[in-house]
């Protein structure tokens, strides 16, 4: 890579003494070689970048993505999943094992590994916790563990039986494996396509209740604590459930989870317009669990924040609202619905780059001379239009695309590469 000489950056690493400071950043060869007031330009063989106005922060890192590959690259591959991730400043993803087939053996997590490694996100395979993932027979765990297996969830199936959930937590607890749960109970979401509640009746549409998502998390919160390990909760989105876990880290169960962006603004309301785009699961809820869900980001109760990236190719989504599919794109999108949240810098970063690896047992970046640099800029009252010429997805899945949004990552640095997130 390039020298990089980065001017005027406010710091927004919580850890490093010169955090809220604004410093220059002198980068050699990935390393970051000198932090200081002021750093003069030495030679020609340096790239300038004016970061006056930016905050320099640590690179963000998102638990939920969904790639294609292996199998589904017409929605994304890892190439265009991760070019979508760096756009969005992330340099480190774990991405779930929706795949086909799913990644559920030591070769699948080995594709994964192996086709990542010379790109500047760093790409880490979440192993299925069943077979084929479906729900039936635990998946060699600790196989996929030697393998480059950061984390076991079965990803968008929500484990139903609750002896497998109990046997994947006890068999995880002995190599500090991480469990995620989906938390949704299928015979009481009934295969809704909303949230249920006033929108939905007035739509004549079946809804999804929220006690769907909470009986899954209350259950999931004993059969932690019974077998005293660690669960992780992936994509919460109501009141009860931040509830829940509230109490259940208050009593002392090892539990942490994340929320997805777009559920810290949208609400089901915005479904009256038949949009598939709207679609997601969990699905919209209402204001006062938009509400509860930005509380529970404050008081530290929700350890992380996802963008539930879900590509799907048009035919997929241009359909009726009732048979199209669930999900939309949210890497790219994940700062602009955070700080349209409200939520200050030091909370996104903490959310965005802290708490995930903290969740995953993986290294933070560091902000310190001689440290390898990992890092991004990003500008909160920039606006910029997400359309088709800044969509990095291969899909186009979103109900943001074509509008103007604020807040944005200038510029990435990881792995020895940088990139210029503005092109």
């Amino acid at each position: 890579m390039d020298n990089l000489l980065v001017k005027s950056a406010k710091v927004a690493f919580r850890n490093s003494p010169f955090h809220g400071k604004e410093v220059d950043i002198l980068v050699e060869n990935g390393i970051i070689v000198k932090i200081a007031p002021h750093i003069g330009v030495e030679h020609d063989q340096l790239l300038v970048v004016d970061a006056s106005g930016q905050y320099v922060a640590p690179g963000f890192f998102d638990m939920n993505a969904n790639f294609g590959e292996p199998g589904l690259e017409t929605k994304e591959d890892i190439l265009s999943g991760c070019a979508a991730a760096v756009a969005g400043g992330f340099t480190g993803v774990a991405v779930h094992p929706n795949t086909q087939p799913p990644v559920h053996s030591r070769s699948e997590v080995a594709l994964i590994v192996n086709r990542a490694k010379t790109l500047p996100v760093d790409v880490f395979p979440i192993g299925a916790i069943s077979k084929k993932r479906q729900g039936e027979e635990l998946a060699e765990l600790y196989d996929m563990k030697l393998a480059g297996a950061v984390a076991f969830g079965d990803g968008d199936r929500p484990v139903q039986q609750a002896g497998l959930m109990s046997r994947a937590l006890l068999y995880a607890k002995g190599f500090d494996g991480v469990i995620v749960s989906y938390p949704e109970d299928a015979s009481v979401a009934g295969g809704a396509k909303m949230n249920e509640g006033v929108t939905s009746t007035y739509l004549g549409m079946k809804g999804n209740p929220n006690l769907a998502e909470e009986l899954m998390v209350a259950r999931d919160l004993h059969l932690a604590e019974y077998n005293e390990a660690a669960i992780h909760f992936t994509t919460i989105s109501t009141a009860e459930s931040v509830n829940l876990i509230r109490n259940a880290k208050a009593s002392g169960i090892r539990v942490t989870c994340d929320v997805a962006a777009h559920h810290l603004i949208m609400t089901d309301e915005l479904v009256v317009g038949f949009d598939s785009n709207y679609k997601v699961n969990p699905p919209l809820r209402t204001d006062t669990d938009v509400m509860a869900l930005r509380k529970g980001l404050e008081d530290g109760t929700i350890d992380a924040i996802v963008s539930q990236h879900t590509p799907h190719e048009v035919e997929f989504k241009q359909v009726e609202f009732q048979v199209a599919a669930e999900g939309i794109i949210g890497l790219q999108t994940v700062l602009p619905l955070a700080l349209e949240a409200g939520l200050s810098v030091d909370l996104i970063v903490d959310k965005l780059a802290v708490g995930p690896r903290r969740i995953l047992g993986l290294p933070i970046p560091e902000f310190q001379e001689q440290a390898m640099a990992n890092f991004i800029l990003l500008d909160t009252g920039r606006r910029w239009r997400f359309d088709q010429r800044t969509n990095r997805s291969k899909s186009s899945n979103s109900p943001l695309l074509g509008k103007e949004l604020t807040g944005q990552v200038t510029m990435a640095v990881n792995k020895r590469q940088m990139v210029n997130t503005q092109h």
